[in-house]
């Protein structure tokens, strides 16, 4: 019987086991790459959920339905219009950073995790947006993206899906708002340019006049110093003429008390008498000539008797 079999049938037929052994192996064998999951439906239910490595699944009745990867996934969500608290319509976008960490919750508990998630982000947006002014929204980035991770993260958490971060790209005002902003910075930056150059020129004309303070200290303390100077100049120089002539004094008394002294004292003081009389007669200013003028020998006495009395009375208190 086999005999009578035609080759061409035969050969048909073996192929075709071979395509069904083929087949089968294809089926059997399933190797999930890393971080990466299959979920494994087995006739039409869930049955188990493969993770990186060798699997075999049984043929006709496993059937991997579903693939996720396990990488964080960066999701754009797309620009819209959101209108802000001082009622002024601005553009945001953003890119949603999530991963997946339940894929069989992934699998059966939502159909498009990524889109119900941007969808998400964009009507928290929305409504974060509604609640701060202009100004606010370009220094409060780290807020809104602080909100709407919060905000995706809670709602995702059924998905078997985790939001990691949430951010804001860009934030696009009206074309009127960037030129009154413009505007507005120029103002601001013409303001602080004149207050630090008015600080400056204030802190010029303080340094000059602490200069000039210190200038004048100074002289006044070099002035002070050079009267102090002079003073005791001066007070020693009066001292030095006061104590010569003491000196000269005190010699003179004591030349007076020895011996001739008074006979030495009286000729000197006739001397510069008549001296002094010839130097007035040689003048011609009118002078009044004394009574006595002949009785020189009593003045002359007279002044030495003034003398010796006060020599006396030196000695005695000596």
């Amino acid at each position: 019987m086999l005999a009578e079999v035609n080759p061409a049938v035969l050969t048909i037929i073996l192929v075709g086991i071979l395509l069904f052994a083929l087949i089968v192996f294809f089926k059997t064998i399933r190797i999930v790459p890393q971080k990466m999951a299959f979920i494994v439906e087995r006739l039409g239910k869930y049955s188990t959920t493969l993770e990186a490595g060798f699997h075999i699944l049984v043929p006709f009745l496993d059937k991997v339905s579903y693939k996720h990867t396990l990488k964080e996934q960066a999701v754009d969500v797309a620009p819209q219009q959101c209108i802000t608290k001082d009622n002024i319509t601005v553009e945001v976008d953003g890119i949603l950073y999530m991963q997946v960490v339940d894929p069989k919750k992934a699998s059966y508990g939502i159909n498009n995790y990524q889109f119900a998630s941007a969808q998400l982000a964009q009507t928290t947006m929305r409504s974060v947006m509604g609640k701060l002014e202009l100004d606010k929204t370009f220094e409060e980035r780290e807020t809104i993206n602080s909100a709407i991770v919060d905000a995706v993260d809670k709602a995702s958490d059924p998905w078997g899906v985790k939001v990691t971060r949430y951010e804001v790209k860009n934030i696009l005002p009206p074309q009127s708002i960037k030129d009154a902003m413009e505007k507005q910075m120029r103002a601001e930056r013409e303001k602080r340019a004149t207050i630090a150059e008015s600080e400056g020129d204030r802190q010029a004309k303080i340094n000059r006049a602490e200069g000039e303070k210190q200038q004048m200290i100074a002289q006044s303390e070099g002035e002070k110093q050079k009267r102090i100077n002079e003073a005791e100049g001066r007070a020693i120089e009066i001292l030095k003429v006061a104590e010569a002539t003491a000196n000269g004094i005190r010699e003179i008394a004591s030349a007076i008390n020895e011996k001739g002294g008074i006979n030495a004292v009286n000729l000197r003081i006739a001397e510069q008498y008549l001296n002094e009389f010839g130097k007035l007669a040689k003048t011609n200013n009118s002078i009044i000539i004394p009574s006595n003028l002949s009785d020189i020998a009593g003045m002359i006495k007279s002044a030495a008797t003034v003398i010796k009395d006060q020599t006396e009375v030196k000695s005695k208190t000596e």
